[in-house]
């Protein structure tokens, strides 16, 4: 079981202390939330454990690695991360492209990828846009779209930074749903949220 850990950390932007002796544990399996008002430092300590931010002192650990040993990208193979704005990880040209990249990249076989793709594409109700232009997406689309890229890649622990941003009550149901299921196959989640009802709002 994965899991992520952090020892003593402590964050500053300039001098504004943000984060001060922080250690917690955060397991696969399990889905936990992650609340607090705009500006607490709730997206600060989601990039600290993705490594897009170096904490001031103290130490992240993904299992027993540390992982300023890791480059972004060793990392982003084994945890995926949903931005604030969706707009940030879309970069192809249509929503298919943009779902299909890295499975391309990495020189997965054209059925793999067709398989993988159909299935985020039945989970986040993609059929009507999968041959759009991504930048004529609308905002809860984009989210979509960005969920989607997330979870095709089957990463081994998922941080969603407000991930319920335009997405209706039906589609948040169903973003529940993705994640009871991923938990069972051992993926963790932290769910990144102003909002104290989230695990109510999305039912997990």
């Amino acid at each position: 079981m994965k899991k992520i850990s952090l020892e003593s950390v402590c964050f500053q932007y300039k001098k504004n202390p943000i984060i001060k002796d922080l250690s917690l544990e955060l397991k696969g399996h399990t889905c936990t939330a992650l609340m607090g008002a705009n500006g607490s430092g709730k997206t600060t300590l989601g990039k600290l454990i993705m490594g897009i931010l170096k904490p001031g002192s103290g130490i992240v650990f993904y299992d027993d690695m540390n992982i300023e040993s890791k480059s972004l990208g060793e990392l982003g193979s084994r945890v995926g991360y949903l931005f604030q704005n969706p707009s940030q990880q879309i970069f192809a040209i249509t929503v298919r492209d943009d779902l299909t990249f890295a499975s391309r990249l990495n020189g997965l076989k054209e059925e793999l990828i067709e398989a993988k793709l159909n299935k985020v594409v039945s989970l986040f109700h993609l059929e009507n846009i999968l041959d759009s232009k991504c930048h004529v997406l609308s905002q809860g689309e984009k989210q979509r779209v960005a969920l989607a890229s997330i979870f095709i890649r089957e990463p081994e622990y998922l941080i969603l930074d407000e991930p319920t941003t335009g997405l209706d009550s039906i589609r948040k149901e169903a973003l529940g749903q993705v994640i009871q299921s991923i938990k069972k196959e051992g993926v963790g989640v932290l769910i990144i949220s102003h909002d104290k009802n989230i695990k109510t709002s999305i039912s997990i």
